[in-house]
């Protein structure tokens, strides 16, 4: 089935009795009215005094907002204590300035009557005049439950301005005026005058946007939504398409109604034709939000997102075929959204390659044919993650059809290899300069965070070297404690999915205890996140988002002005904290396996592109050590430049591979030592200040030696031992006066 054919449609008869069926009798009314605790579609009430209305903006209704703005938006306590004449609507109209007398005004706060009396007696001056009583006995207030005011005359139903208002409205539906009046800016939604099915959608709408009990929306917006069909004149959300709604709304409403529209469309939809894999299976573009959720318990409580999966780019039949089945079987197994986009995206690259090679059979996709797609790839825009992505995709689509057996037809050497593709470049360290860590770890700029919860994430991501994907799905009961009472954050491993802990202090821990209060005192019965996003989230439930976090990391780096060694703005992200704390261990001398345990790698190979810190930070302390020869001279490594490099490189082979009990080999590996256990007096033999006890218990022995040797007349042989003692002699001499001297001793270590 192609994707721009119509999906299935079970009539608009039986939708309609769906409707009917699922509509509950509380939002089965044309005129909806939230209750005044309604978390989701009641709105809270003007903060001028004595006016009802729902909030706009600021916390002023729409009539106070324009007010505010037209007097240049002044300062919000100012306009509170003077907002003006109450906004016109529903509030009660001025009657006539004399006394007793309940007719509406006409002119110069008279009614008609009391104003035509007033001009035949010469229009006095209004404070000294006299007006006369009107004796009215059969006089009858205004049909408006809120105006008090007298009808003029017995035949019409309203006050002067209320009986003005009318005849302009048009209506000649008395009880309809009436109502509208009642009705006019309050928070209510009006579903009146909308086509019976239309009708029932939108109250369909209300109902699973209040049962899913996420997203505040307010009546005015959704009477947004409502305008918009009324505008597009269908009968059915469903008589337009979820582009085609967005195009009818383009520069005409914001964005919140219409999102109430298409989600109402997509409930109505799910309805009539059902969801899940059964539904969506057959389809050539996969709405993601109409499959179940993800497996992993961070992402249960998550809505899927409103992602579309499009193989209607795949040209070949059979290839969008197996692509579905691949697709399917992938994402049932936990696979993230993101990766089954890029398995997709190595699919039609492989399609557009074949249309161009005119391969239309799986039959033909041999090694042949891969090695020119390879070259193809090569030739394509992208850097060497994505062309390595696309074939690393391509080579696992095709043995997972080997493995199920989906098409015999594909022949044995349809494969990829290693060094198929060209070795990925050198990985540069991005871990973030000391300089940039003091200012991000400065208690001054943290306490400039206006947020506290991205403060929190952000010591969270410093100290417990978290992924930002694991960081934001923490739950809000995330601390745990061992046996002697040190605290642990306990989090979710979104890569690896599965459940991990990692130590914390004490100043961290107070942190997250205050961030649990704060989502306290707003939702009171708890919430299943630590860090809930402080919009659009009813329940509390939702998460923050990650591009909300970022946004936030920018301006709290801009605020605090966080600059680099040259004084430019610093711009880094979030997994380069991560970096930095594994790169501090590892200078540290923390061993590699505890850094792989802290970062929850699953391997030591994905913790090694931090170990290579060590190795700078063994020469550093190498080069700070004191190093003598058998003449008990100081060696010092070349610290810069080439020679430097094979000085240290070969030094660091030699101890490695050539264990000696006293000292270290300078010798180059290449060459052969032709000397058999003379160390002592070779030429390449260096020793340190840790081997002072092998030194001296090696003296002691050659001067045994030597006495014994010169006592037996092997005059050769002490001469022999006395060049060693010599030598030795030297080297103590020199290491134990580097040792006496503090700063060599403490260069030493």
């Amino acid at each position: 089935m192609t994707a721009g054919a119509v999906r299935p449609s079970h009539g608009r008869g039986g939708l309609l009795e769906r409707l009917l069926a699922a509509v509950r009798a509380d939002f089965r009314t044309e005129i909806y009215r939230p209750a005044p605790d309604d978390s989701v579609f009641a709105s809270p009430t003007c903060t001028v005094v004595d006016c009802d209305r729902p909030v706009s903006m600021r916390g002023l209704c729409n009539g106070h907002a324009v007010r505010w703005r037209h007097r240049g938006q002044p300062d919000l306590a100012a306009f509170l204590a003077d907002p003006g004449a109450p906004i016109r609507g529903r509030t009660p109209l001025a009657a006539c300035r004399v006394d007793g007398c309940r007719y509406g005004l006409s002119s110069r706060g008279l009614c008609s009557k009391h104003h035509d009396r007033w001009a035949r007696a010469g229009r006095p001056a209004l404070e000294s005049w006299e007006a006369p009583a009107l004796v009215n006995p059969e006089a009858t207030e205004c049909r408006l439950p809120f105006c008090t005011l007298w009808v003029e005359t017995p035949q019409k139903l309203f006050c002067k301005n209320d009986h003005d208002r009318w005849k302009r409205a048009g209506h000649h539906d008395v009880e309809r005026f009436i109502l509208d009046s009642e009705l006019n800016g309050g928070g209510v939604i009006d579903l009146r005058d909308l086509p019976p099915q239309l009708t029932l959608e939108f109250q369909y709408g209300l109902q699973c946007r209040a049962d899913a009990h996420r997203r505040a929306t307010a009546p005015r917006g959704v009477m947004q939504a409502v305008r918009l069909a009324k505008s597009a004149a269908v009968s059915s959300l469903l008589d337009l398409d979820e582009a085609e709604w967005r195009q009818a709304a383009k520069a005409r409403v914001i964005r919140d109604p219409v999102l109430f529209l298409i989600e109402t469309r997509d409930a109505v939809e799910t309805l009539r034709d059902g969801a899940g894999w059964e539904i969506e299976y057959c389809w050539d573009v996969w709405r993601l939000h109409k499959l179940p959720g993800s497996i992993t318990p961070a992402a249960a409580t998550a809505p899927r997102p409103r992602v579309r999966l499009r193989f209607d780019a795949i040209a070949q039949p059979w290839l969008r075929d197996l692509g579905k089945r691949w697709m399917r079987l992938r994402l049932t197994s936990g696979l993230s959204i993101a990766a089954a986009r890029a398995g997709l995206d190595a699919l039609v690259c492989f399609s557009e390659f074949l249309t161009l090679a005119g391969v239309d059979r799986l039959a033909d996709v041999d090694r042949p044919l891969l090695e020119r797609h390879l070259a193809w790839v090569a030739s394509r825009p992208g850097g060497h993650a994505v062309k390595k992505t696309k074939i690393g995709g391509l080579n696992l689509f095709f043995q997972t059809i080997r493995q199920h057996r989906w098409d015999d037809t594909l022949p044995g050497t349809a494969a990829f290899y290693p060094g198929d593709t060209p070795p990925a470049p050198a990985q540069v360290s991005r871990r973030l300069a000391e300089h940039v860590m003091t200012q991000v770890e400065s208690e001054e700029n943290l306490r400039r965070w206006t947020n506290p919860a991205g403060r929190v994430i952000t010591l969270v991501l410093v100290r417990c070297v978290l992924r930002i994907s694991s960081a934001l799905t923490l739950d809000f009961d995330c601390l745990v404690h061992d046996g002697q009472g040190a605290p642990y954050l306990r989090y979710f491993n979104t890569k690896m999915k599965r459940e991990a802990a990692v130590p914390i202090d004490e100043e961290l821990q107070a942190d997250i205890r205050a961030q649990q209060q704060r989502i306290l005192e707003r939702w009171p019965e708890g919430t299943t996140c630590l860090f809930p996003r402080s919009h659009a989230n009813v329940s509390g439930n939702l998460r923050l988002p990650y591009g909300t976090y970022r946004q936030m990391l920018k301006r709290w780096l801009a605020t605090c002005e966080v600059h680099d060694e040259h004084g430019r703005p610093v711009h880094l992200t979030p997994h380069q904290w991560r970096h930095t704390f594994a790169c501090r261990l590892i200078n540290r001398y923390v061993p590699q396996e505890v850094v792989r345990v802290l970062l929850d790698h699953e391997s030591s190979q994905m913790t090694a592109h931090y170990a290579r810190i060590t190795d700078q930070t063994v020469r550093r302390r190498w080069e700070e050590a004191m190093k003598v020869n058998i003449k008990g001279e100081r060696v010092v490594l070349e610290s810069d430049g080439p020679l430097g490099q094979v000085q240290w490189a070969k030094t660091r082979y030699g101890i490695a591979t050539q264990t000696l009990p006293n000292g270290y080999c300078g010798l180059p590996v290449q060459k052969t030592c032709p000397h058999a256990n003379a160390c002592p007096t070779c030429p390449v033999f260096l020793t340190g200040p840790e081997f002072l006890p092998e030194l001296r218990e090696q003296r002691t022995r050659t001067l045994a030696l030597i006495d014994n040797a010169s006592g037996c007349g092997h005059t050769r042989v002490a001469e022999m031992n006395q060049q060693v003692a010599d030598n030795l002699d030297r080297m103590i001499s020199e290491l134990q006066d580097g040792q006496d001297n503090p700063e060599d001793a403490a260069h030493a270590g």
